[in-house]
């Protein structure tokens, strides 16, 4: 990059984040970034910016004054040149340590690599009954990493598996359930196996690592498809699925939350249907998930000590009334158990947790399913399509390993457990003659109902410095308002939990494409912010749903899938309200300005393939099942018939366990 072009990119990160306490060497660094990373059409773009932007006010952009540069910039705003600088600028100024005592931020506050303290085994068993991978099985001249290897190798003729796509909190607790049962399952996984000394605290770095990046599109009126057109939901591609990043609040459906249409009635524009189960039937295994996952505050185990930002949240809490809360129930040891460390409080939870002490299913479930010897688990192996036989039952599932090549494992029953985005894109994939409109889809519902939750947060600037990263990233939960009081304006409830941001992703998600002086005054007063998170019940629409795309295609040449969002008014009308009373919270704990800052996408992906009694309501029965195809399951929160209120992990841990049970004593019976 030449030297006008690199002078005018710096101008230009200095009028976009401002602080005058940085000096010119850190702008400097970021434009050195962006030159070493771009690549050749990246530059191109960017040089035809600096272009541009000396032509707004007919002068040299850097020969302006710091108002008139501004001017110039308003000019440009929203450009792909200038969302390029804007989005790159904020993340590598901000990542850089350098900076970070300027905002009080210590950044990783321990770098631990400490052995667990228990052990499942080396979890390298072979099954007698199968045979060896097979040369033809791995990729020419790469070698599995050792942390690759199978456990057992099942042959792709072999027509008696369980085959289980997806290895996250559904499918893994699936394959653990199953395996321990004696029944042999293979777990297609469509990312690689991390190892837990592979994990930083950095958010990101962890973020590059994890997040599923393949294409994805946006459509609708809600905010998050205009600030995240291509990134609308917050997955990851890796063993162990969203459990590799999840915060780990864990929250039970409430009874009334299994029964919305008989408790709200219809309401206007939403489709909102009862659960086929109600709370009382789940009860018996939210204890065993909770169990499970060793839940704070559940089976006798304590809960966490509350962080600085957690004694903010309760203070104002008190003063506003509330008498609900704690730090909350979290899949965080307190105390080491079942061979995972205690929680150091160090923070960066959803960088995988370095301290070994969220459950996470990489670490949990997974390894105890390849310890039975009834348990493959297959990295890099896209889903491609489910295949059918012509009486109608699910033959097999075709996959693509990560040299491009096709196999096809035949399997006796088939569990989708791929995410409520690549689900129902997997299913309408899988169309054929005698499903013509996609695997399973005969009510139409397949993609359709996507729930997300409505959420957002605020942030209080207060006198005293709370260092909110400093302790478990989601400390706390006050659940008063988490029930359903049609008086306030709309139905359903919601809660509120502690954020805990590093600096980099509070100054990249406080207010995404925001900008400028204004801006910048809020992330001066970081080390002095705390926040909260708003969570409630979304409405199901029938229109918020996962397409195909008519034209792109991804690497395996296969549409993309597109999400289309809308915000239903209902959920509209209960953010406002959270957010009012949320202000007050704050203000009440002492909080001299709060901004309220826009929702940001979530790993709460729901619906999609929803449970229902009846078949022209939706996709599968009370037990998960496809009500056309008896030995096709949906296992992940694409079942959901409605959002409820609260983080989804646990539910959907708990209707996997229950699943399972019902698919060992159906085959034990031959009826699958």
């Amino acid at each position: 990059m030449d030297d006008h072009a690199t002078k005018t990119l710096v101008a230009m990160a200095r009028q976009l984040y401002p602080h005058d306490f940085l000096a010119h060497a850190h702008y400097a660094r970021v434009v050195e970034i962006i030159d070493r990373e771009a690549a050749p059409e990246r530059k191109a773009l960017l040089f035809a910016g600096v272009t541009a932007l000396d032509g707004v006010l007919d002068r040299p952009f850097v020969d302006l004054s710091e108002d008139a540069q501004v001017e110039a910039l308003k000019k440009v705003e929203g450009s792909p040149f200038f969302e390029d600088m804007r989005a790159a600028t904020v993340r590598h100024l901000y990542s850089n340590p350098d900076v970070w005592a300027h905002f009080g931020y210590q950044g990783p506050s321990a770098h631990l690599s400490r052995p667990r303290r228990h052990s499942l085994g080396s979890g390298r068993r072979v099954n007698r009954r199968m045979t060896p991978a097979r040369d033809g099985d791995r990729l020419d001249g790469d070698r599995f990493d050792d942390h690759d290897i199978p456990t057992v190798t099942y042959r792709h003729d072999d027509d008696s598996v369980v085959v289980i796509v997806g290895s996250g909190a559904g499918g893994a607790t699936i394959a653990d359930e199953l395996s321990r049962n004696g029944i042999d399952t293979i777990v297609l996984e469509a990312g690689r196996r991390f190892k837990e000394n592979e994990f930083v605290n950095d958010e990101w770095e962890m973020y590059d690592r994890f997040t599923w990046k393949d294409k994805r599109f946006a459509t609708g009126s809600s905010p998050t498809v205009r600030d995240f057109p291509t990134a609308p939901t917050w997955t990851c591609k890796g063993l162990g699925g969203s459990t590799l990043h999840w915060a780990a609040l864990c929250r039970r459906g409430q009874p009334y939350e299994f029964k919305t249409r008989s408790i709200y009635g219809a309401v206007d524009g939403a489709n909102v249907a009862d659960w086929p189960i109600c709370f009382e039937e789940l009860e018996p295994f939210y204890v065993r998930a909770e169990d499970k996952m060793g839940i704070s505050g559940r089976n006798g185990i304590p809960f966490h000590r509350g962080s600085t930002a957690y004694k903010v949240m309760a203070l104002g809490a008190q003063r506003m009334g509330y008498r609900d809360f704690d730090t909350g129930h979290s899949a965080i040891n307190v105390k080491p158990r079942d061979g995972r460390n205690a929680c150091d409080q160090i923070g960066f939870c959803m960088q995988g947790c370095k301290s070994g002490a969220r459950w996470s299913t990489l670490t949990s479930e997974l390894p105890r399913a390849e310890a039975t010897g009834c348990c493959e688990i297959r990295t890099h192996c896209m889903a491609l399509r489910i295949a059918h036989d012509p009486t109608g039952r699910a033959s097999g599932v075709l996959s693509a390993d990560r040299a491009g090549r096709h196999h096809f494992q035949k399997a006796r029953l088939i569990c989708v457990a791929a995410n409520s985005v690549e689900t129902p894109r997997l299913l309408l994939n899988s169309e054929s003659n005698s499903f013509p409109d996609g695997l399973a889809n005969g009510s139409g519902q397949v993609g359709r109902n996507y729930m997300r939750h409505m959420n957002g947060y605020l942030y209080g600037v207060f006198e005293r410095p709370v260092h909110m990263y400093r302790g478990i990233v989601s400390n706390g939960s006050v659940r008063d308002e988490a029930h359903n009081d049609e008086s306030r304006g709309f139905v359903g409830g919601y809660y509120y939990s502690c954020v805990g941001l590093g600096l980099p992703f509070f100054a990249a998600f406080l207010s995404p494409r925001s900008w400028g002086r204004e801006y910048t005054n809020w992330i001066d007063a970081y080390d002095h912010v705390s926040g909260i998170h708003v969570l409630g019940e979304d409405m199901a629409m029938a229109d918020n749903r996962v397409t195909l795309h008519p034209s792109e295609q991804d690497q395996h040449s296969l549409p993309v899938p597109c999400l289309h969002l809308d915000d239903h008014a209902n959920d509209l009308a209960m953010k406002s309200y959270a957010y009012r009373k949320g202000t007050a919270l704050l203000e009440a704990a002492g909080a001299t300005r709060v901004f309220q800052s826009p929702a940001r996408p979530v790993s709460h992906n729901m619906g999609t393939s929803r449970m229902s009694a009846e078949p022209q309501d939706g996709v599968v029965n009370r037990w998960g099942q496809s009500h056309e195809i008896s030995n096709l399951f949906v296992s992940d929160g694409s079942l959901f018939t409605s959002s409820m209120a609260g983080n989804p992990t646990l539910t959907i841990v708990a209707l996997a366990i229950r699943q399972a049970a019902y698919i060992v004593e159906q085959m034990r019976s031959n009826r699958l």
